[in-house]
């Protein structure tokens, strides 16, 4: 069993030496390092939300309304962090969430590649996301034994659509989770104040430009046409699904479905009935849609309308205690989003690994400290509004 704690151990024997740690353990420390280290254009997009960012600011916030309370003289020096999902024997509660312009955080434009590579050696699972610079089949082939999982944006096109999901099957992801909430762009002041859409300039667009499907609607290849392979992207990208829809995406697919975006009971009740595999609460870490509720509030009531179904949640995450919480409340697993693409920016797979031991410290030692030795005891105990 691992002490995940152990890692600032490292760092404190390190600091014997006159070594400090290479990448910062902290959130605010690391984003201010990514700003002198993205591109404006892409520090904008990445850091940007919907609207006035309220939803962003306010996914953040909530974690300092719930409290864990600690439980004494339960010897709680080994702890267990591992969970379990459809099957998968997971050594950790985190995910990597799908970022898709995590390509261009990278200093070399393959972040997909180097989050793979920190998946496969911290054995932290990622969700690789339909848009990426790298073709999902690139990206499966770097995570080695890691489980991964794929994101899909459903196109208007099913051909495309179930064309991407069989390829994933080949490629080895081990489940498919649909996002619900963009099929059309929320208002985003910042990209909007400077006329930035990387899509729109034929970013992280591999998985279309690489896809059989895709390319047949074509009159001619992307490499020899790209505007238009670009409009063709934007013409069929975004499909807004209704529930009678997910018949099809539950016939086109063998392997577990989850659906991103629910935030409702009703939602997720609903579809625990068609047949869906799993719940992802998320609100797209405020990207998406202003003046909503933040994630993690709407988190409980979902996890007890889900029943039997797994809840996969993220939005505001910036710490191993904000990990703690999310699992108090109810939460299989948690995924980490802004943190790993700033991490990314500063030194690929190194400093996303670096980002991952820091977060499962934190994690592993708020669990020591505050008396959980396994997830179920954290569970248990779950988390009050202060």
């Amino acid at each position: 069993m691992t002490n995940y704690g152990d890692y600032q151990n490292d760092i404190y024997r390190g600091g014997l030496q006159g070594r400090l740690p290479t990448y910062p353990v902290d959130y605010p420390s690391l984003e201010h390092k990514a700003v002198q280290a993205l591109p404006a254009s892409v520090y904008s997009y990445v850091a940007g939300g919907c609207g006035d960012e309220h939803t962003q600011r306010a996914n953040v916030a909530a974690f300092h309304r719930y409290a864990l309370t600690p439980r004494m003289l339960v010897g709680a020096a080994d702890r267990d962090l591992s969970v379990s999902l459809f099957g998968m024997s997971l050594p950790t509660p985190i995910f990597l969430s799908p970022i898709g312009v995590i390509g261009l955080c990278a200093q070399d434009g393959h972040g997909d590649l180097h989050a793979a590579e920190a998946s496969a050696r911290t054995g932290v699972p990622m969700i690789a996301s339909t848009l990426s610079q790298d073709p999902l089949e690139e990206v499966s082939a770097h995570t080695a034994d890691t489980p991964t999982l794929f994101q899909l944006y459903p196109p208007h096109d099913r051909d495309i659509a179930t064309s991407l999901i069989r390829r994933a099957e080949h490629a080895g992801y081990r489940a498919i989770v649909v996002t619900l909430d963009t099929w059309v762009t929320g208002w985003r002041p910042r990209d909007l104040n400077t006329a930035n859409f990387p899509q729109l300039r034929g970013f992280a667009l591999a998985n279309y430009f690489s896809d059989p499907v895709f390319r047949a609607r074509l009159a001619q290849p992307p490499e020899s046409d790209l505007p238009a392979a670009i409009a063709y992207w934007s013409a069929v990208f975004g499909n807004p699904l209704r529930w009678e829809d997910l018949q099809w995406l539950r016939e086109a697919t063998s392997l577990p479905l989850l659906l991103k975006g629910i935030q409702h009971p009703d939602d997720a009740r609903r579809a625990h009935d068609y047949g869906i595999d799993g719940i992802y609460c998320s609100n797209h870490g405020g990207r998406q849609a202003n003046g909503g509720l933040p994630a993690l509030d709407a988190l409980p009531a979902v996890v007890e309308a889900a029943g039997d179904l797994p809840v996969l949640f993220d939005s505001g995450v910036r710490s191993g205690s904000d990990v703690g919480k999310a699992l108090a409340l109810g939460a299989t697993a948690v995924g980490i989003g802004r943190p790993y693409a700033y991490a990314m920016a500063l030194g690929g797979a190194d400093a996303v690994v670096a980002l991952l031991r820091a977060m499962l410290a934190e994690l592993d030692l708020l669990m020591a400290v505050d008396g959980f030795p396994t997830l179920a005891d954290l569970r248990h105990a779950g988390a009050g509004r202060l």
